[in-house]
């Protein structure tokens, strides 16, 4: 029985199921991120845990690109808004830095603790934190990107649908910069027929309310829109879709597909400094 867009619950458990494609290597790739990272929160002497508000998990690092004139490249670690910890997400910024670029990768709350309503409001809040404290921190406030990976693709599309004046007054409208989703997910309702949901237990109702692709952009921003060129056909269709509905003649919605990456190899090849993926980023967030 078709569920969704002409797919039925075992096509849908494919397309979006990810762990079952990785199998019994995901703990051994995690463990090795969380390797990485260590050794990349040391080399860079990373700022750990800084409170952007007042929960548990309103932290983030920041790693210095060591210029205070230079841009900010905001981390969302993906996960499916119910498992990931910023800490295995640091060496995602090692190239960065070793360009110029500070980048701060932050934590959030997860579902089933709260309703996926209620996390994008605290990436806002993250956001705004770093705006406001650009001169502490060091970096330009003007040249702002925000970017995630997967569940924080989802994040960083609604950040480029933020009304940032009426989220806090004291901030531009034109806050952010540019955009980088990677392998984002930008329509929920599939999703609310897969095993994924265990977590985020959405009803379609929500899974709409929270859907970028039902959420404009509302500002001009460029954003390069990234997924694996071998990730299922689901998350492909996604980031062709939103793409393609959002561009305008002055807005850039750029698209590119990591060749032969998967879903986890896409990130590799952001956090690799001689991917085109990794040129492609650079380009975006220095321009």
């Amino acid at each position: 029985m078709s569920l969704y867009k002409g797919l039925d619950a075992e096509a849908l458990e494919a397309n979006y199921y990810l762990l079952a494609r990785i199998g019994s290597r995901y703990p051994a790739m995690v463990e090795r991120m969380a390797i990485r990272s260590a050794a990349q929160r040391d080399a860079a002497g990373a700022m750990v845990d800084v409170c952007y508000g007042e929960g548990e998990r309103d932290k983030l690092d920041f790693f210095s690109g060591g210029d205070v004139d230079g841009p900010l490249l905001v981390f969302i670690h993906g996960g499916y808004w119910q498992r990931g910890d910023k800490s295995v997400y640091s060496y995602v910024t090692e190239g960065f830095v070793k360009h110029g670029v500070s980048v701060a990768v932050l934590n959030y709350n997860l579902t089933p603790t709260v309703r996926m309503g209620q996390i994008p409001p605290q990436i806002r809040k993250a956001v705004a934190w770093l705006w406001h404290h650009a001169d502490d921190v060091g970096f330009a406030r003007e040249r702002l990107t925000v970017s995630g990976h997967s569940a924080g693709g989802h994040l960083t599309a609604l950040m480029m649908a933020t009304d940032w004046p009426s989220f806090d007054e004291a901030l531009p409208a034109d806050m952010i910069h540019a955009g980088l989703p990677i392998s984002g997910l930008f329509e929920l309702e599939p999703l609310v027929h897969t095993s994924v949901n265990e977590g985020p237990q959405m009803s379609i109702e929500e899974a709409i309310a929270e859907s970028p692709t039902f959420i404009p952009p509302l500002t001009n921003a460029p954003q390069l829109v990234v997924v694996g060129g071998a990730e299922t056909d689901e998350f492909l269709r996604q980031s062709d879709d939103y793409s393609a509905k959002f561009e305008t003649p002055r807005r850039s919605m750029q698209r590119y597909n990591v060749p032969g990456a998967d879903h986890f190899g896409a990130l590799e090849a952001f956090a690799d400094d001689e991917s085109v993926f990794f040129e492609k980023s650079m380009r975006l967030v220095a321009s």
